[in-house]
């Protein structure tokens, strides 16, 4: 046995290939412990006021949703990154064995699609605790506990709603780990969600045919525009002001 390979940084390319949301980036960059061009570092993106990264990035969520309420644009913006943050974590959990803290991490805002990110790879950490510990403390603690407060800078929107959020952003990746590592995916999520702060944001339910979840607050999709409809685990079964339809 090699003691120098218990020191070697995981495959994090792995991550890329279940997709786009659960890639990191450690390539070198164009100088020694740099990203490659365009990225700024992570806690940038936790910044407030009016010309911070995240409240540009609201207004760009906003005019694509066609909304003119800045909570609406707020909450959608938020549920996709708390679920690019899970998909990195908990896709390392299962797949190998650890879980990058991000810390050091840095950001790019592409035109499209989810946040770019770029770290220096990071060694595994068998020794700093169960991975559910090391999730509750790499990306809600370290990830989403600041991302809540920079996105309640920019909007109105109750802790409640974000930790809806947060809790149906890790369904939807336990969803599409299910297909990679169905049985240590769904017993983290399922960990996870028993405890604060998310225990109380929502239902999970898993067998056979998949998981399903079914949260206990609204991330306000429906309020985009008459067409929008209901996201598939929302508390209501019938859009806010709108009138059921018999049969």
């Amino acid at each position: 046995m090699n003691p120098e390979a218990d020191h070697r940084p995981p495959d994090y390319a792995r991550l890329a290939a279940v997709g786009p949301y659960f890639a990191l980036d450690t390539s070198p960059g164009g100088r020694a412990g740099r990203p490659p061009e365009g990225f700024r570092p992570l806690a940038e993106l936790y910044g407030t006021g009016p010309d911070a990264p995240l409240a540009a990035r609201l207004r760009v969520v906003a005019r694509r949703l066609g909304t003119g309420e800045p909570r609406v644009a707020a909450s959608i913006l938020h549920l996709g990154l708390a679920a690019r943050f899970w998909s990195v974590g908990l896709g390392s959990a299962v797949l190998l064995g650890t879980v990058p803290t991000l810390e050091d991490a840095w950001v790019r805002i592409p035109d499209q699609g989810p946040l770019d990110l770029w770290s220096q790879p990071e060694p595994a950490r068998p020794a700093a605790g169960a991975l559910a510990d090391q999730l509750h403390q790499a990306v809600l603690l370290g990830r989403l506990e600041p991302l809540a407060a920079a996105v309640r800078a920019a909007a109105p929107l109750s802790s409640r709603l974000l930790l809806g959020n947060a809790a149906s952003a890790l369904a939807g990746t336990l969803r599409v780990l299910d297909a990679h590592a169905p049985g240590a995916a769904r017993a983290l999520a399922a960990e996870l969600l028993d405890r604060p702060p998310l225990a109380g944001s929502g239902t999970l339910r898993t067998g056979p045919r998949g998981t399903a979840f079914r949260r206990t607050s609204c991330c306000l999709y429906y309020r985009v525009g008459p067409g929008a409809g209901l996201c598939g685990d929302c508390c209501f079964s019938t859009p806010p002001g709108r009138p059921k339809r018999n049969g």
